[in-house]
């Protein structure tokens, strides 16, 4: 059987960091940024991206791995994904400023509409976001990003293919 070089998960995480930011100016460019539904999309794009690259690292290995094993590897990738992703939107905040003054319009529409607040409520709260706009950002992406990398960690650990080898039978005597 010919084995192959595994991908490492240095090169999957980068790989799935540049489609989530290419996806993410392309959402930008279409004026598609607060369109939830093709939000979720960018959820699929991580989940089964790392779900291909374990079963790709699982392959390569002829599948005498582990859960551990494979977990492990995929979130290691979603390390890098978080660490592409954290410099991306602080990048991208810098450098269109306006995409802040869009997301503070909805949020204070959303807030609106729910009619739970009162418009000094809103107001305290926009500016709150407003100034500490960038760190809520950062937080949210390595958050998100985690636990969206450890969901498609665990989906493609526990659906991978695995045959185990067991210490005992390689023992020579």
């Amino acid at each position: 059987m010919q084995e192959t070089k595994p991908i490492s998960h240095l090169v999957a995480g980068a790989i799935l960091g540049a489609l989530l930011v290419v996806y993410s100016i392309v959402l930008y460019f279409l004026d598609q940024m607060q369109n939830q539904t093709l939000g979720y999309l960018s959820y699929v794009i991580l989940i089964g991206g790392l779900i291909f690259f374990i079963h790709q690292y699982a392959k390569s290995k002829d599948n005498q791995v582990t859960f551990g094993n494979l977990f492990s590897y995929g979130f290691k990738a979603t390390a890098i994904v978080i660490l592409i992703m954290l410099v991306f939107v602080i990048g991208f905040n810098m450098a269109f400023p306006e995409f802040k003054d869009q997301i503070l319009q909805t949020m204070r529409e959303k807030m609106e509409e729910d009619g739970k607040t009162t418009d000094d409520q809103i107001e305290t709260a926009v500016n709150m976001f407003s100034r500490n706009y960038i760190l809520f950002a950062a937080i949210g992406t390595v958050i998100g990003m985690a636990i969206l990398g450890a969901i498609g960690s665990l989906i493609g650990a526990a659906v991978t293919k695995k045959k185990p080898v067991n210490p005992m039978d390689q023992m020579s005597i």
